[in-house]
């Protein structure tokens, strides 16, 4: 799994040892194209006919089955790609449904504190809570599926911005008493911003049928 998504990676239920099993490291070709052709095959099959099972099955995907049945598939793919995106996603579904309270914390004070649209692009209720939160997220998943790719990437794209700065608010409190705490919410942060960047990337990408 890359660098990037340990910090919102949880305790896995397979080894992450059986990716390079299947797709060996020295054939990154391979491993590209499996990903590629897995995340188109799956969204073609799903959006062709969105019945709601099959929707919420796969909004649910890493509730049953962790994140390592996605990172053998979509983990090393490159961030402006549909496998990337898809990535990327499911790592943020998987951030908020690990830990409501603190997902719900970084957005309020995000949402004081940006001075955008981005807290109304999300779409996010005010005040969001926690159950509120894990309600956002997976409506915008399921957005993927049934609705416009490019406007669901947008929402979570802001989504990522109004994280993004709500952790490095919290960051500058803790700096002076707990630095610690200060550091892992600046590295959130930090990624977070990168996420929100590579969604609105895919989003752009989407809409002029590039996004591959």
């Amino acid at each position: 799994m890359s660098d990037e998504s340990r910090e919102f990676h949880k305790p896995v239920r397979r080894p992450a040892e059986l990716f390079d099993r299947l797709f060996a490291a020295e054939d990154p070709a391979e491993v590209s194209r499996v990903a590629h052709t897995t995340a188109q095959a799956l969204l073609s099959r799903v959006r062709e006919d969105p019945t709601a099972d099959v929707v919420e099955r796969l909004v649910s995907f890493t509730d049953e089955h962790g994140i390592d049945d996605l990172a053998e598939l979509w983990s090393r793919s490159p961030a402006k790609t549909l496998p990337g995106a898809l990535w990327r996603l499911y790592l943020l579904q998987l951030m908020i449904h690990d830990d409501p309270l603190t997902a719900a914390l970084l957005y309020e004070r995000g949402r004081v504190e940006l001075a955008s649209a981005d807290p109304v692009i999300a779409g996010a209720p005010v005040p969001a809570g926690p159950d509120e939160l894990v309600a956002l997220v997976d409506a915008i998943l399921r957005g993927l599926f049934q609705g416009d790719f490019a406007v669901a990437l947008e929402r979570a794209a802001a989504f990522c911005r109004v994280q993004a700065s709500g952790a490095t608010h919290l960051a500058d409190d803790y700096e002076a008493t707990e630095p610690d705490r200060a550091s892992i919410l600046t590295t959130r942060a930090l990624r977070l911003t990168d996420y929100a960047g590579d969604l609105a990337a895919c989003a752009a990408l989407w809409r002029r049928d590039a996004l591959t």
